[in-house]
């Protein structure tokens, strides 16, 4: 059984491992193999510790925590490209879960929190960037109710150029 609660400055190592060896799980076949080798720990964990220290802007981190310490993650908050529409828009920017726990209702979870918070917080829409290529997650957002809204967007990878769709549900 997992719980979920705000992320902690302790909780950066395994937030750091499980968004790397997501990466390295999920983009394997999309993103060049180049790219996911080059990705570390160390490297992510310093990174987020910048951003975990004052001032953190306007994210929100949680994690699922069980009984092996912490499986999982997400990361949110305003919208940060404008989405037509009436709705305050609020953003997923990040869902990792350890790759051995997929499929365990860790990310539908963390997802629900999130929106819960979202919702609570005066956002009436939720938005989020896949890549195209990446089925397993377009399957698990359209679940969750998300749809592909028609924006696209690219990203360059060692050289490769990689396009994102974004999905939006309501909250």
């Amino acid at each position: 059984m997992v719980h979920v609660r705000e992320m902690e400055a302790a909780d950066i190592e395994a937030v750091s491992t499980i968004r790397v060896r997501g990466w390295q799980a999920a983009y394997a076949g999309i993103v060049p193999r180049t790219y996911l080798d080059a990705m570390t720990v160390e490297a992510d964990a310093s990174m987020r510790r910048r951003r975990f220290s004052p001032p953190r802007g306007e994210s929100i981190d949680l994690v699922a925590h069980g009984e092996h310490g912490v499986v999982g993650w997400v990361c949110f908050g305003p919208c940060r490209s404008p989405v037509p529409g009436p709705r305050r828009v609020a953003e997923v920017y990040a869902l990792y879960v350890a790759p051995d726990l997929i499929g365990q209702g860790i990310g539908r979870r963390l997802l629900g929190e999130a929106h819960s918070r979202m919702e609570g917080q005066g956002f009436g829409t939720s938005a989020l960037w896949v890549l195209r290529d990446n089925r397993r997650a377009r399957d698990f957002y359209e679940r969750a109710g998300y749809r592909a809204d028609g924006a696209a967007q690219e990203d360059v990878y060692d050289e490769v150029t990689l396009t994102e769709l974004r999905y939006r549900r309501g909250l």
